[in-house]
Parts: structure tokens; sequence; C-alpha cells
């Protein structure tokens, strides 16, 4: 029986016509129904008189008019929301405002008719509580049957201010969301203990982790406004520990319509905690550098080439030269230029940093002004079993585009390094070392000879969140199949940022460099990284 209202109920919709009708009737129903209260049966052959007729056409005529203006009718009544109960109670005061001020006026005209107030704001308040309790009676009907069918998932949501609240309201009142907001979590002492929409607030300590035990909670939704306040407390560790998934939204200012879909809520990954605010760049600045200029990515493909190309294309450059040897991310990469920036003259070579004499014909072809040099083997495991790939790609490529450089009259070399190729111990490392030796001596080999030189600048960064070769997508396939992470020492710790940051970065180096320099990031503090027991 259940099921079979529950499929009534999802496939069958009110027109708004009908809905302006029951609402219709509501408001005669509510002139009957005082009227009846206040004279009883023998009122309505004694006192039911004309006038009676005329205040309630009157009432129908300048109701309708608001609801037409509100739109109260346009909604589907079972997912009715606060928004729609205002709107009701807009229109109803302000047709029954005017229809009393229209009555009052005719009864000084006309002394002998004579207008009850207390029977008329009878009538609005019990208009306007048919209209609300209506709506809300269906509402919560309909999220009866349905939750009573489903196995609601029981989660806890991080924040009991505005943020928290909207997110805990879209959960409950849409069935897009198979969840039940089973509490609260906060940090605000005057919070904790109390009720909020009929679930307790919980203070995030250990007994916590008791309560949701108990309420088979394995979820928590973090409002965007707390993401921070979990990152600097132990409570994150615990979360982890736990097997506790924490979602979140974007900002909620952020969400036309508010929090709607499913695919709104996203796990907080682990670039959201890094210890540190997002690094600001003067873009103007280094636009005034690449504006008009033909600009060279190699490894253009990769994820850090393919950002760096993304960003480069949004400073009106004259030609963006984009070279890689893998075929199938560089056509992907072809397409996305022809989607996001058509009007951008794009030339696309698969060529191999290595290949003298194909990288000589495509200098000679786009005579470049500006590269950015990221092509690279970097997998250092990989980099170990094959010694001779990594020298001929990472050194001998680089010696090439950085001589074709100075042959063409390159303006300014930036190349991608790494802070392994500080103290190296490894064979990707030291093949990168060997690339910075070979810069800045050529940097100042020219600086030496005098007259124009390619300014040469190399940039150092750690661990990019989210790029080919990151141990980030491995740790969270190792986290989400219960461990253990496999580090390299129990202590270990290592620098983080953005790809889009570290983009920036190079972007901002190579308008500062004026040659020979090694740029090392401000990554903020190094992140020590768990090892979590397998489960």
């Amino acid at each position: 029986m259940r099921k079979l209202i529950e499929e009534y109920l999802s496939n069958r919709v009110l027109s708004r016509f009908s809905i302006l009708i029951l609402d219709v009737v509501m408001i005669v129903f509510s002139c009957l129904l005082t009227y009846f209260l206040r004279y009883g049966f023998d009122g309505f052959s004694t006192n039911m008189r004309m006038e009676g007729f005329w205040i309630t056409l009157m009432l129908v005529v300048f109701n309708v008019i608001f609801f037409m203006v509100f739109r109260t009718f346009s909604g589907i009544l079972r997912f009715s929301a606060f928004t729609d109960l205002l709107k009701i109670v807009y229109s109803l005061t302000l047709g029954y405002g005017l229809s009393y001020i229209l009555l009052k006026t005719f009864s000084f005209r006309h002394p002998s008719y004579g207008i009850s107030e207390m029977l008329f704001f009878s009538t609005y308040v019990l208009n306007m509580m048919l209209m609300v309790f209506s709506r809300i009676c269906i509402k919560e009907f309909y999220e009866y049957v349905t939750h009573q069918s489903k196995a609601l998932h029981n989660v806890f949501v991080y924040g009991t201010k505005e943020g928290g609240i909207s997110i805990a309201r879209s959960l409950n009142g849409n069935p897009e969301f198979n969840y039940r907001v089973a509490g609260f979590i906060s940090d605000e002492v005057p919070m904790i203990g109390k009720t909020l929409m009929g679930v307790n607030v919980y203070a995030n300590d250990e007994r916590l982790f008791d309560v949701m035990e108990k309420k088979g909670v394995d979820m928590v939704i973090v409002s965007p406004q707390k993401i921070e306040g979990v990152m600097n407390t132990p409570l994150l560790d615990r979360f982890f520990e736990r097997n506790i998934a924490l979602l979140t939204t974007p900002p909620l200012s952020d969400l036309t319509g508010g929090l709607t879909r499913k695919s709104q809520l996203r796990e907080i990954e682990i670039e959201d905690l890094l210890p540190r605010k997002p690094i600001q760049i003067n873009m103007q600045h280094i636009a005034s550098h690449i504006e008009g200029k033909r600009v060279m990515v190699t490894g253009a493909a990769g994820s850090i080439g393919s950002e760096i190309v993304r960003q480069v294309a949004a400073f009106n450059p004259y030609t963006i030269v984009l070279v890689d040897q893998a075929e199938t991310p560089l056509n992907n990469m072809r397409l996305e230029m022809k989607e996001k920036w058509c009007e951008v003259d794009t030339q696309i070579f698969v060529a191999d940093v290595a290949n003298g004499s194909r990288m000589k014909r495509i200098f000679e072809e786009t005579r470049p002004q500006y590269i950015f040099h990221a092509a690279a083997y970097k997998h250092v495991p990989m980099m170990e079993e094959n010694v001779s790939e990594s020298i001929q790609t990472n050194v001998l490529g680089t010696k090439i585009v950085a001589d074709l450089a100075v042959e063409y009259g390159v303006e300014k070399f930036v190349m991608i390094s790494t802070d392994k190729a500080v103290n190296p111990s490894n064979v990707m490392g030291c093949s990168k070392r060997i690339c910075e030796i070979y810069i800045q001596s050529l940097a100042k080999y020219l600086q030496r000879q005098g007259g124009h030189s390619v300014q040469f600048i190399t940039t150092r960064f750690g661990n990019v969140l989210g790029s080919n070769g990151s141990v980030i997508p491995l740790f969270k396939e190792q986290i989400r199949n219960g461990g253990p992470v496999t580090v390299t020492h129990p202590e270990i710790i290592r620098y983080f940022m953005t790809i889009s940051e570290a983009c920036q970065l190079v972007l901002e180096a190579g308008s500062m460099g004026k040659g020979g320099e090694i740029y090392v990031f401000d990554m903020g503090k190094p992140v020590k990284l768990w090892i979590w027991p397998r489960r």
C-alpha cells in the first residue's frame, strides 16, 4: 500500500490551475466557517445577506490577483519550502488588507452597512492557517511515505550557522538526497546540547564518535565555512582514523537555487586541507610580459604543461606552440583549446624534445619568444629502472631546447625543475640537477659574451596535488581501500601545492627573472603523512 501511495505521489503533480482552485476554495471555506462559528445555523438564514456574498467575492478577486503576482500556485506542493510559505503570507496579507480598506471606505459612505473587524480578522487567520498547514501536511506526509520506503543514510552536519542549516534543510527536503540529518556538530559552546531542526547538537570531542557509532553515522557533511576549522583541529585525524567520510559543498552563494543535486556534494580533497592560505599572484604583471608574444610550451599535454597553456591562453598571446610526444593527451589539449580559446592561434606539434632535427624545424617554423620547458620524465621509481631514457629526455632534451633558444633569439626560457634536484638521491633528481647546472652555466656564459642573451630561469617546487605522477592519487586510493598508506618513513613530511598555484608561480618567476636564477617557491609548512592501518 505504501509503495502504491509513494508511486502515485511521485508520478502525479497537481497542475497550477488546480492548486489555484484549491486556494480559492480555502478562501470561500474560511468565510463560511467563520460565519458559521459566529452565528451558527440560524445565521445563514438571518444574517447571510447579499453583503456576505460580495465580501467573499471581493476576497476571492483580490487574493487571486496577489496569488498571481507572487505565483503561490507555481510550486509542487510536496516540495514546498519556507520561501513558498512566505509568498502565501505576503499575498494573503495584501489581499485581505486591500479588501479591508475598500470595505471600510464603503462603510463610511453607507453607515447602514457595517463590517465586523473581529470576523474579518478571524477569516484572515483561518485562511492563512489552512493554506500554510495544507502545504506543510502534504510535504510531511510525502516525506514520511518516501522515507519509510528508503534506506536513508544517517549523516551529521558540521556547522550550526547559516551554511550548516541550509545544507540540513536541503538534505531533509529533497528526495534527490538519500540522507537523513541525524545530528549537528558544533565548536560553539552556546549551541552544544541544544536541539536544532529536531536533532541534537554535539561537541567535537571524543564522545561524538560514540554517538555517531550508535546512530550508524559514517559520513559528515562540512559547511564550507567550517573546512578551515576542521583542518586546524585534531578532529580531522580522528575522522580519518575511524573511516568517516567528509563531504562539503561549494559556498552556498555560488549555488544558483541552493543545494539541489547530489552532484553538488563532493568529498573533501587533501588540497582543501593544506595548512596555509592559497597563494595570490599579481596576474596583471604576468600578463604584461606574455601578451602579444609567441609562447612555446614543451610537455604541453602533461598536467603542469597543460595548466601553463590554459593560464597563458588567458593573457592574449600572439601564438601558443604546444609540443609533446604523447599523442592522445595532446589531441585532447587541442580540442580543449578549440573549445575554450578558439581566438588564440594555437600550433600543435607531436615531437620528442630529444630529437634535435625535429625541434630545430619547429623553432624555424614558429620562432618562439617565450619558452616554458615542462617536458620531462618525473616518476622516480621508473627512472631508476630506465636511466638512459631519463638522461636522454631530461638532460639531452633540455640541452637541445636551450641551445635552440639561444640560436633563435628567444627572450625568456623558463625551466620546470623539482625540489628533488637538491642534493639528489635518485636518477630523476640527478637528471634535473644536471639540467639546472647546464641552464645556469649557459646563462652566465651568455652574460659574459655581452649583447642580447636569453634570460634562463629555473623554478623548483615540491609535490603538486593532482599532477600526473603525484603521490596523492595513490594515497587516496590506498586510504579508500582501508590502507596501509605506503610511505618511505613513518615521520616523512612533504610540501604540497595545487597545479594552479604551481603554474601561476612559474609564470610569475618568468616575469621576474633576469637570467640565471633558480626560484624556490614558498609552499608553506611541510605536511606530515599519516600511515593508516589496514582494517
